[in-house]
């Protein structure tokens, strides 16, 4: 039997993905931002250590498949966040993935157009664009955990996670 006939037998197609670093060049950060997201991390680190006496309140979709509705959600957030800042710290929970999803849809990074092409690239497009998006909104950011390929892409722009 010839090796090809074991190797790769299910693969059909390859995609050579944008790098962390090609994708932080086409949506950059500026350093305004940047400043904001330190920020953030420092009141979140001390509501933690019990030095601001506010509530830390971490809320947003379970995984967001749609950047205008994202954005809209972001607004009524962040008008909430302002109302409530006495006493709670808001934090936009963003999450592009699907881990537990076994049958169906997995993702926004991982079928972004919802129709099971899977174009992770645009997936990734999508999500890092939303996320600078929202940190321009001036809202602090977290994700439940980052998956491998993206950590190095989403880490910048968010101010904690789970």
């Amino acid at each position: 039997m010839q090796k090809d006939a074991l190797n790769n037998v299910r693969i059909t197609d390859e995609q050579v993905l944008m790098t962390p670093e090609q994708l932080k060049a086409a949506f950059p950060l500026s350093l305004a931002q940047e400043a904001q997201i330190a920020q953030s991390r420092g009141i979140i680190s001390d509501i933690i250590a019990g030095r601001d006496p506010r509530l830390l309140v971490v809320c947003g979709p379970c995984s967001i498949h749609d950047p205008e509705t994202a954005l809209e959600y972001a607004r009524r957030f962040k008008a909430l966040a302002a109302e409530v800042s006495d006493s709670l710290y808001l934090v936009m929970r963003v999450y592009f993935e699907k881990p537990r999803t076994t049958v169906g849809w997995k993702g926004l990074i991982n079928d972004p157009h919802m129709d099971g092409s899977f174009d992770v690239e645009a997936g990734l497009k999508i999500a890092r664009q939303l996320l600078v998006e929202l940190v321009n909104m001036g809202l602090p950011l977290a994700t439940k955990r980052w998956i491998r390929t993206a950590r190095n892409t989403w880490a910048i722009c968010l101010a904690g996670r789970r």
